[in-house]
């Protein structure tokens, strides 16, 4: 069961990564088609990925095919503001983080519970599956924008990096659009540990 909030996010930004072989800088577009794969043109599309060193616990053997629940990066304007101030900068790009999905207005979105989901006017849904953890790839695009500047990314960035997901009904996107956030019951599994 989900809850519909009165939380709105504001799209700002929207990008696809059509490169991945030079890097993972995403590149604005101004509007994208969201199928059941992901965002049109997206390199981090797709029903399945491959295991990376995320899941090296889970799946020892790299290149192990998954179900893609990292189709998508989702991050907060105020999120990055947050970030930019911890490196010194006034601003940061969100094309040098790979963002594909900007949104202002849902404070602690890199905190958002895994399952919530943030439904379009439209009926485009989005489904959270967890925090983006920082890493070395945005950090070395800050440091060769703002030499000095990137190298502490992943520190600064831990805790504020957004989230990944993945595409639960397929429509359009564009700026100004805003999604609903929708929140999963919520409670701690006890035998953890």
């Amino acid at each position: 069961m989900f809850t519909p909030t009165s939380l709105y996010g504001h799209v700002s930004f929207l990008g696809v990564n059509d490169t991945p072989e030079v890097d993972l800088q995403s590149r604005a577009v101004n509007r994208v088609r969201v199928t059941l794969d992901g965002f049109d043109g997206e390199s981090h599309g797709g029903a399945t990925r491959p295991s990376c060193s995320r899941v090296l616990r889970q799946y020892p053997t790299r290149g192990t095919e998954l179900r893609n629940t990292r189709q998508v990066s989702i991050l907060s304007v105020e999120e990055m503001a947050l970030i930019a101030a911890g490196l010194g900068l006034d601003h940061l790009a969100p094309e040098w983080l790979g963002v594909n999905l900007l949104l202002k207005g849902i404070p602690d979105l890199s905190q958002l519970p895994p399952s919530s989901r943030l439904i379009f006017d439209n009926g485009t849904a989005l489904v959270v599956d967890t925090e983006n953890g920082p890493c070395k790839f945005p950090a070395q695009i800050i440091e060769a924008n703002h030499p000095g500047h990137g190298l502490n990314f992943p520190k600064v960035a831990r805790g504020l990096r957004g989230v990944v997901g993945w595409v639960e009904r397929a429509g359009e996107i564009a700026p100004g659009d805003r999604a609903r956030l929708h929140i999963p019951q919520q409670r701690v599994y006890a035998h953890a540990g």
